[in-house]
């Protein structure tokens, strides 16, 4: 369970810090974290020294708090994210969620690789995640809820806000990228999914699957945090091409693709 009390002294030693506060938050997937170099003036900050904080252990994922300026705004950078396939609870994942709220972040960027599951997809394009499916069958929010944080039930209708897509959009034809559309269809990992599984998931509508995003997702709809995330497919999900997958792959493809995705979150950053 979270509270207000350790969101709040998260917060607290962050503000101590940080020179200014954040506006807008990002959260970097794996193979992505290299735009967390971008930031001008970096304060960088371990998430092992901060307090109720729970350490990154996935590959590539470097685990630290990069606070600094991109395309003009104030911005709090995950440089890799927590995953339930490492053994933390949905609430420690989501957790720096609300503290990123409690600092005064305003919009929230979600990044991810993600595996293809559309058809029409291809290998290194970027999906703008316009809703989610989560079949970990689990819940950030479940047990005692602290009403100070957010509402016992909330309304996922909106949970990746219109007016922020309208803007990726916008950032996207503005770079000459294309941005392709779909459902996430979120999964606890850390094996890839089986031919079987990726058949059932095209049948309820994903485009998309990965490890990551829901939870932060569900919390920033709790916490009413806005929120736009953007899917790189690093991947044709499992039977679609009929060849093997492989984490080294997922990490190819992004970096072969980075210098776009970095154009293109520069670009969102500066229209919120």
């Amino acid at each position: 369970m979270i509270t207000k009390k350790q969101v709040e002294e998260s917060a607290a030693y962050l503000r101590s810090r940080l020179p200014y506060l954040p506006e807008v938050g990002l959260v970097l997937g794996s193979g992505l974290g290299p735009l967390a170099e971008q930031l001008q003036d970096p304060v960088i900050i371990s998430y092992a020294e901060i307090p109720h904080f729970r350490i990154s252990t996935a590959p590539d994922h470097a685990g630290r708090l990069v606070c600094g300026v991109l395309a003009g705004r104030r911005v709090a950078c995950m440089q890799g994210r927590l995953h339930g396939y490492e053994g933390y609870a949905p609430d420690e994942i989501a957790y720096p969620v609300y503290v990123m709220r409690a600092l005064g972040v305003r919009a929230l960027i979600l990044t991810n690789a993600s595996g293809g599951i559309n058809t029409g997809f291809s290998v290194g394009d970027f999906m703008l995640i316009e809703d989610q499916i989560n079949l970990t069958g689990k819940s950030p929010l479940t047990g005692p809820n602290d009403d100070q944080l957010g509402t016992r039930f909330p309304d996922m209708t909106f949970a990746y806000a219109p007016a922020l897509r309208d803007k990726a959009q916008a950032a996207a034809d503005a770079c000459g990228l294309t941005l392709r559309r779909g459902v996430y269809c979120g999964v606890n990992g850390p094996q890839f999914e089986t031919p079987a599984e990726i058949r059932a998931f095209r049948t309820l509508g994903a485009d998309a699957v990965g490890m990551s995003t829901v939870f932060e997702v569900i919390a920033a709809a709790h916490c009413g945090l806005p929120v736009v995330a953007i899917a790189m497919i690093t991947n044709m999900a499992a039977g679609v091409l009929m060849q093997p997958l492989s984490g080294a792959e997922v990490n190819e493809i992004a970096v072969q693709r980075g210098t776009d995705f970095r154009r293109l979150i520069w670009a969102l950053v500066e229209k919120i």
